[in-house]
């Protein structure tokens, strides 16, 4: 394609106009990209819209109704025919060449006149979607069944149909120079930090990517630049509008990018990404249950490979009466080798499992069972006490709802088994103080604590962390200072 002479705003002149539009987007080589001319009273007019972006019922109902309006009845300009003659709510002007080429990408309807100055654009655009549907991951026991899709109009209609406050703002806003990515800012006016939305806004507003390709991870790699060592998560993702629309009436910020199933929740702690939405279907004393049984079960996912490598290499610290924990036979290979292999085993198997096709998925567990299980300890390549805590391992994992915090305490894990290898007890406990340290290190996207309310200490909030407590709702809301996550 020939260079093109740039333009800022339409010149009024169809053929100029058309003939320019036509250039930059090679209508005539993208079969999608569909414009048809006719007239609007005694005026020549021209509209461009994407194939399978708009309604096609509203576009020949409306269309229909341009080609009915007579000669002594044509509008003067954009203004009139915009205000008087367009038989649709989502409607508006501009005179900008390329806020009028982002529409049109985006799915908007584009109507040209010849003598008009400005473009009009008539928002009958529909995406590809599929119900809103419970997520797979995000399930519970008792609430509602309903999760974000790919579409980020029907996502926020999912939380505004839970809040019904005229605080509730959506602020809409884009970044990639090439995909211009639709990015949703969702808080409450009366309840969230200013000084936190303020700068979440400009990081959106600076961020320079050619594009988002993989949608809400890539936004937040431009969000957060720093410690990416840390392998402790920074956001809190769900896809769940209940919880979304909890966290937003906490003060919290929630981000929705377009073509992705997760909502982003800012500020996170290490307590928000402990919490489940079914701690707060169920009674107080369940729910409590649930939040501390799985807080100490992730914490025996952590510490009880390392321990038994530590009992294993030092008898004598093993408790009177609780020898049988020891291995009955020598192992033919080294305590630590037989975990690591198990640790890669297990992703191993979790990736063959997400790229198995479902007719086969029940064949292949049960050959995979037999195959790392018995036959493995048969075989002699790993211990049957090993074997039970690696299962122990595996399948607690599942308990937590965030993928990234399973992973940081499997990596911590590790190095703590190669600290234990290597230094003993000395070893144990130092993988122990470093997994605090980068727990305790680790900061929120606004550089607060990632351990509030613990530090800085605030027992009213922590202990409402610890305790689910008896609410008027699903969640006690922020008060009206929007103190969230470890700042007041």
């Amino acid at each position: 394609m020939e260079n093109l002479k740039k333009q800022d705003i339409l010149s009024g002149n169809l053929n100029g106009d058309m003939q320019y539009f036509n250039r930059l987007l090679e209508a005539d080589v993208s079969f999608d990209i569909v414009y048809r001319t006719f007239y609007i009273g005694n005026r020549q007019a021209c509209m461009y819209f994407i194939d399978g972006f708009c309604k096609d019922d509203i576009i020949q109902k409306i269309l229909q109704y341009f080609m009915d309006i007579k000669s002594e009845e044509t509008p003067r300009d954009a203004h009139e025919l915009f205000k008087q003659k367009i038989p649709y709510v989502e409607v508006d002007l501009t005179a900008e060449w390329q806020k009028t080429v982002d529409f049109l990408l985006s799915g908007v309807f584009i109507l040209l006149v010849d003598g008009y100055t400005q473009a009009i654009l008539i928002d009958s655009r529909t995406y590809p979607a599929r119900s809103v549907a419970e997520p797979e991951k995000d399930k519970v026991l008792r609430g509602s069944r309903d999760g974000f899709v790919e579409t980020i109009v029907f996502n926020t209609a999912l939380i505004r149909r839970r809040i019904r406050s005229t605080q509730l703002r959506m602020e809409m806003m884009s970044a990639g120079d090439s995909s211009k990515t639709d990015i949703v800012v969702c808080y409450m006016q009366d309840r969230v930090n200013t000084k936190y939305l303020e700068q979440i806004k400009r990081k959106i507003q600076n961020i320079n990517v050619d594009a988002l390709t993989m949608n809400q991870e890539s936004l937040a790699e431009c969000l957060y630049q720093r410690k990416w060592y840390n392998p402790f998560p920074k956001f809190k993702y769900t896809e769940r509008p209940d919880a979304a629309a909890a966290q937003v009436l906490e003060g919290n910020i929630i981000i929705l990018v377009d073509n992705s199933t997760a909502a982003m929740v800012v500020p996170t702690t290490i307590f928000d990404i402990l919490e489940e939405a079914d701690d707060y279907y169920f009674p107080p004393i369940t729910g409590t249950y649930l939040r501390v049984t799985r807080f100490l079960i992730a914490v025996m996912t952590y510490i009880i490979t390392p321990t038994f490598l530590l009992l294993v290499n030092q008898p004598e610290l093993v408790p009177k009466g609780f020898e049988f924990i020891l291995l009955k036979e020598p192992p033919n290979v080294p305590i630590l080798w037989q975990f690591l292999l198990l640790e890669l085993a297990i992703d191993g198997l979790r990736l063959a499992a997400v790229n198995t096709p479902s007719m086969l998925s029940t064949p292949l567990s049960v050959m995979a069972a037999l195959v790392l299980g018995e036959f493995s300890v048969n075989s002699g390549w790993f211990s049957a006490e090993v074997m039970l805590y690696m299962a122990f391992v595996a399948i607690a994992n599942y308990t937590q709802a965030n993928y990234e915090l399973g992973y940081a305490l499997k990596f911590m894990r590790i190095v703590n088994l190669i600290l234990t290898q290597w230094f003993g007890i000395v070893g144990y406990l130092g993988g122990i103080v470093l997994t605090i340290l980068s727990i305790s290190m680790n900061r929120t996207i606004f550089h607060t604590s990632y351990l509030y309310p613990l530090i800085p200490f605030d027992w009213k909030k922590l202990k409402s962390r610890l305790f689910r407590r008896r609410l008027p709702g699903a969640l006690q809301k922020a008060n009206s200072a929007g103190t969230v996550s470890g700042e007041k």
